[in-house]
């Protein structure tokens, strides 16, 4: 058997012709192809960056060191892989365009999670810098700061599918929105500056609209139980309303979610969810905000984290402008870094690192100085 036939043979068979092909893998720069298909290749190189190994030790919702048994960055991104590839399979979607896209959608999320998200995302207005978003930071990472500021050279799909995740804004229906490349990078760069554009960024690919809702489907029974464990609310304190639809258990919450999806889009060009599901989940989101979000973190916790924040920010930023090479930015990311990435300028620079760390390793930074 030679090297193309391995390859064809790798490929996932009988893809439905809403899904997307392999042969629409294309990349930002040339590359060496080898056996493997585009996005079985982007899936491997996502898994083998730095970034992704971080996930280890960043916040999902809660930052509780004593408690091993909360959701961490790491277990939500495999959550939304498994319920997406779950999707995918079922509408026989390209599961491997969705499990690059799964594992790489949260690479940009700083430490303490959507709290320290906001904190910096304040930092960049106020320095120039644009809007801080994990979605886009995910981007980023993978175009710009992986492999020592050269890219990890992911398919635009995979890229375009990370940017586009945002679960936060719950829809009843996910329909894709055909791009070429330059309109891909071009959304990715107004980004920055273009609030709107980011409030209404649609996947590409059918592909990208499952692992969209699947980070909704992945986070809201699982916040609960979190929650619960942490004697925040009690099960019991879900309305009836959304049980009654939904279930109780995350297990009830993710099944239901996951059929009703499979029964509405089924050899469908979109992703539907019925109207009492959508209407339930909307329900249930604003649940949770209202009673586990805002008591994540106190208030003098919500302080000593900006505190940290801005700090490290403005000190790093003077190490740079100041030539600082003894500095902990110089010393532990900016040496290794690529010639065409230090053309950034310092508060991008300082932005990319901090977004980079994990919560304890901010931590001790904070400490050091």
């Amino acid at each position: 058997m030679n090297i193309d036939e391995i390859a064809n043979n790798m490929k996932i068979k009988n893809l439905s012709k809403y899904a997307c092909p392999y042969e629409k893998g294309i990349r930002l720069k040339e590359d060496d192809e080898d056996f493997r298909p585009s996005f079985y290749r982007d899936i491997d190189r996502i898994l083998y960056t730095l970034s992704y190994t971080r996930y280890l030790d960043k916040t999902q919702v809660f930052t509780h060191g004593d408690n091993d048994h909360l959701s961490r960055r790491m277990t939500h991104v495999q959550f939304v892989s498994k319920i997406a590839r779950t999707i995918g399979r079922a509408l026989n979607l390209n599961e491997d365009l969705i499990e690059a896209a799964s594992l790489g959608h949260d690479l940009g999320h700083t430490p303490f999670g959507h709290v320290g998200e906001a904190i910096l995302n304040e930092i960049s207005l106020k320095n120039g810098e644009g809007y801080f978003n994990h979605n886009i930071q995910s981007v980023r990472i993978l175009m710009n700061i992986e492999n020592y500021g050269n890219g990890a050279n992911i398919t635009i799909p995979v890229l375009d599918a990370i940017m586009c995740h945002n679960g936060e804004f719950a829809l009843g229906k996910y329909c894709p929105q055909n791009k070429t490349k330059s309109e891909f990078l071009e959304e990715y760069n107004l980004a920055y500056n273009n609030l709107e554009i980011l409030k209404k960024l649609k996947p590409m690919t059918l592909e990208g609209c499952v692992v969209r809702i699947s980070d909704m489907i992945a986070y809201l029974g699982k916040d609960i139980e979190d929650a619960n464990r942490l004697g925040i609310i009690n099960m019991s304190d879900v309305p009836k309303s959304i049980t009654d639809v939904l279930g109780v258990k995350n297990s009830e919450i993710v099944n239901t979610i996951i059929k009703d999806i499979i029964n509405n889009s089924y050899n469908k060009n979109y992703i539907k969810l019925s109207d009492n599901v959508y209407n339930a989940i909307v329900e249930l989101k604003k649940f949770n905000y209202e009673n586990i979000y805002i008591k994540a973190y106190s208030k003098e916790q919500h302080e000593k984290i900006k505190n940290m924040f801005n700090k490290l920010f403005y000190q790093y930023v003077d190490d740079l402008e100041k030539g600082n090479k003894k500095s902990l930015i110089y010393q532990n990311y900016l040496k290794y870094m690529s010639d065409d990435y230090r053309k950034n300028s310092n508060k991008r620079i300082v932005i990319d690192y901090i977004a980079g760390m994990t919560d304890d390793y901010i931590v001790k930074q904070y400490k050091k100085l």
